[in-house]
């Protein structure tokens, strides 16, 4: 458990409201910048502090708190691009004028908690399978979360500090030039995709992206989409499909992803494939189905969604090409969705969406009625990083340490009798299957134990969208490989292999 580091902040206002706790956490999965942030955020939005009060100086917080001033300028940098503090002349920071001032009670927790609870809401894991599932996504071994040093480096301060001169300016609705140049030339570098800014459209990420092409595809087509799920598959996306109405069709995947013979020649709209590195089971599609699959949409007139979400993680030989990089630039089916927050960080909220001519043509009206998502120093900051190099430094260190990890898995969970450690070549997860008949209570037991012991982990068969049970549906844990550090990933493989062990040796008995 992490040392905890408390002090009072207090605004150095003529209208200060006083003073106010502060609560940090070291050790925790949650960087201190994030937990600060939060802390000023919650405190803003309960009315402790006002528009217009200024808050400390960063070496006066950093030397109250006992952290390095990074950590405070880091998290003023956050609240100024969200809109909660702003940079005043004379180094002044001060509670943006338009800032709440007032809002709801929340529960008692502390920063992290409530972090905590923001997270499983954007990565899916609040699902009415019960609070069980929500609970086994907190520990070292949740999947969805990635190693986030990142944040901690210069270039990324750097790139904070240059953008925040651009708080004043407003976004074009398609995104900042420079960054749509930028993420074009992180496509053509890193997914193997060569095409043009213009095809690009900055987004919030993965769910905003996907909520805009169904709200072009609804308005193009005057009705609800039909849309193929693979099955397993996601189920933040499969929720975003649901807000729209639109009809869902389960697709059943294999060892190497979505058969395209599966598909109907008719009754789909869009089918959406993680065909890179598959969710969660982590087969990639080989180049004779990509191929299929393209022709099957131009038959049908079909889009394919390709959920590109961790693709550059890839820890055995490269990365493999993104599925658009086969696609027509002009007349295709691909709309490719990207994320910064598996290889940044989740907080960042920033992503792309790349589409063919004959798509982007419905997508530019939509997204120019609803207006960009990603404010200007969020996108600036984005651009220069992305400028500097270091975003593929970084995804080069974070491919070295989860195929450390990946090596962890094997000798740790490898030679248990009835468990089968499906280790991926790439991504952020493994799944442990579990075989015969008691499967699905040993599922239901072991993640009750999880639970218990603050590991972490979601049941397998949760992943399913058909529901329907019998020899389809698999059964085990899906585990987090990025969550903690090195030492502790290690100690709680350790103690989930003890786990299995004992469970299994009880299901015998």
């Amino acid at each position: 458990m992490g040392q905890p580091i408390r002090a009072s902040a207090a605004s150095d206002s003529a209208a200060a409201p006083g003073s106010f706790p502060i609560l940090l956490q070291r050790g925790t999965e949650v960087s201190l910048p994030v937990q600060l942030a939060a802390a000023l955020r919650d405190a803003i939005d309960d009315g402790i502090l006002h528009g217009e009060d200024a808050v400390q100086p960063s070496r006066e917080l950093a030397r109250q708190l006992g952290v390095s001033r990074g950590v405070v300028v880091a998290a003023y940098e956050q609240l100024i691009a969200e809109g909660y503090l702003q940079a005043r002349q004379g180094g002044r920071t001060v509670v943006h004028a338009s800032a709440p001032g007032t809002g709801p009670v929340r529960g008692a927790g502390g920063a992290g908690d409530d972090l905590g609870a923001r997270s499983l809401a954007e990565h899916g894991d609040t699902e009415p399978a019960a609070a069980a599932s929500s609970l086994a996504a907190r520990g070292p071994l949740a999947p969805g979360a990635p190693i986030t040093d990142a944040v901690v480096r210069p270039a990324w301060r750097a790139a904070w500090r240059s953008a925040v001169a651009r708080a004043h300016l407003e976004a074009p609705a398609l995104g900042d030039p420079q960054l749509r140049a930028e993420i074009a030339d992180h496509l053509r570098r890193m997914r193997g995709v060569h095409r043009a800014a213009a095809d690009l459209v900055v987004t919030a990420g993965a769910r905003d992206g996907l909520h805009l092409l169904l709200t072009a595809l609804t308005q193009w087509l005057g009705r609800s989409p039909r849309v193929g799920v693979e099955d397993p598959g996601y189920p933040s996306l499969r929720r975003v499909v649901g807000l729209h109405g639109a009809t869902m069709i389960p697709v059943a995947v294999d060892a190497d992803g979505l058969d395209p013979r599966s598909l109907p020649e008719q009754g789909i709209d869009a089918v959406i494939v993680t065909p890179s590195h598959q969710y969660p089971l982590g087969g990639s599609l080989p180049l004779a189905r990509r191929r299929e699959l393209i022709a099957w949409a131009s038959r049908c007139g079909a889009v394919i969604i390709e959920d590109d979400y961790d693709s550059e993680l890839r820890h055995v030989g490269n990365p493999l090409p993104a599925l658009a990089a086969i696609d027509d630039p002009v007349g295709g089916s691909v709309a490719l969705l990207g994320t910064f927050s598996k290889t940044i960080s989740p907080s960042l909220s920033a992503g792309y969406l790349l589409l063919p001519e004959r798509l982007i043509e419905l997508v530019v009206p939509v997204r120019r009625t609803l207006g960009g998502p990603v404010s200007a120093v969020v996108q600036r900051a984005l651009a220069e990083f992305l400028a500097s190099g270091e975003l593929r430094r970084h995804t080069a260190r974070m491919r070295r340490q989860y195929s450390a990890r990946r090596a962890l898995i094997t000798e740790q969970l490898g030679g248990i009798p009835g468990v089968r450690a499906r280790v991926m070549s790439g991504g952020l997860h493994t799944v442990v299957e579990l075989s015969g008949t008691e499967a699905p209570e040993l599922e239901r037991l072991l993640t009750a134990e999880l639970i218990r012991g603050g590991l972490g982990g979601v049941p397998l068969s949760r992943y399913w969208q058909s529901g329907t049970g019998g020899a389809a549906e698999q059964y085990g844990l899906v585990i987090g490989t990025g969550r903690s550090d090195i030492g502790e990933f290690a100690q709680s493989l350790g103690k989930l292999r003890a786990l299995l062990l004992r469970e299994l040796r009880q299901s015998l008995s």
